[in-house]
């Protein structure tokens, strides 16, 4: 399953995901946002079950902003797994 998130409060302006039938994340892609850190979180998300991913990223807060990133791929992935 494709599944594309507007984050919010964060510089990445999309985030394409792909989960398999099992909840594994297939593939990340982060449209804007800060390219090594973005590719370097969905590097390590891919292969993960979504539902291991979430919790380590969800709290992540980016400098003085209430979320980041790493924060909105978790939101992402809670809500394909709706």
């Amino acid at each position: 399953m494709t599944f594309t998130y507007q984050p919010k409060g964060v510089c990445s302006r999309e985030i394409i995901l792909e989960l398999d039938d099992n909840g594994v994340i297939s593939s990340i892609r982060f449209v804007g946002g800060c390219s090594g850190n973005t590719q370097g979180v969905a590097a390590l998300a891919v292969g993960q079950k979504a539902t291991d991913v979430i919790p380590k990223l969800e709290n992540i807060r980016c400098g003085f902003k209430s979320t980041s990133c790493p924060a909105q791929l978790a939101a992402a992935l809670k809500k394909a797994l709706e």
